[in-house]
């Protein structure tokens, strides 16, 4: 999870997160190269008091300036849908796991075993260890196995919500009467935070997420205590 004193993305515990991680440095080098060249011809038109008489209304240079960023766009959006397509492709989920948000706490329900159900609570302060995360931890983590393409169903009973885990790259919308989903594969075992991202009342602020990944077996070992 990130501390007070990381600035920089979550490490990305899912291969859809690593890409997400590539493509925003590949871009942001391109921002900064556009930067860079820009301020550079800035400057030098500031403290250059020649003019070029051939360069004003040349149609050499508008067509090379209007050429340049289309190309640079180019570079910048054949990734992003490369990576659109990826993040809504679903590929036989070995697990189905539904989130449905509410007022202001989070429901999971596991369909594909018996009927097991439980609400998910953020742990008030003054019951909470010396190990634990204010305004993150939980009473009920939901449990999941790693190295697993895990499907996740979301929807809402009151309001919009929105189900996010910024280290598994997933962030998905909780629309009363709709079912959304989104798919993921957790590469280590480890715990995972994430909170609302949608404005949702006046405890918005206050229900957040907690993915646990755990190895098959620990998983097996925890649906057959819950069933």
């Amino acid at each position: 999870m990130a501390t007070w004193a990381n600035l920089s993305l979550q490490d990305s515990a899912s291969p859809m997160m690593e890409q997400l991680t590539f493509f925003h440095d590949h871009t942001l080098l391109i921002l900064i190269m556009i930067t860079c060249l820009v301020s550079y011809i800035m400057a030098t038109l500031f403290f250059n008091f020649n003019i070029n008489r051939y360069l004003l209304e040349g149609q050499t240079i508008e067509i090379v300036w209007t050429i340049l960023p289309a190309i640079t766009l180019i570079f910048i959006a054949l990734p992003s849908l490369r990576l659109l397509y990826l993040l809504d492709e679903i590929s036989s989920p070995a697990l189905t796991l539904k989130a449905i948000g509410h007022q202001w706490y989070w429901s999971y329900e596991y369909s594909d075993f018996a009927q097991i159900e439980f609400d998910s609570y953020m742990t008030p302060y003054k019951e909470m260890g010396l190990d634990g995360f204010r305004l993150l931890d939980v009473d009920n983590r939901t449990v999941l196995p790693m190295n697993t393409q895990v499907r996740v169903l979301v929807t809402a009973a009151d309001v919009l919500h929105s189900w996010t885990v910024p280290a598994l790259g997933v962030k998905v919308d909780a629309t009363p009467g709709r079912l959304n989903q989104i798919s993921f594969l957790m590469s280590r075992s480890g715990v995972f935070y994430g909170q609302c991202s949608e404005i949702c009342g006046a405890n918005h602020s206050f229900m957040p997420i907690v993915i646990e990944s755990v190895p098959t077996k620990t998983f097996i070992n925890w649906i057959s205590s819950h069933e």
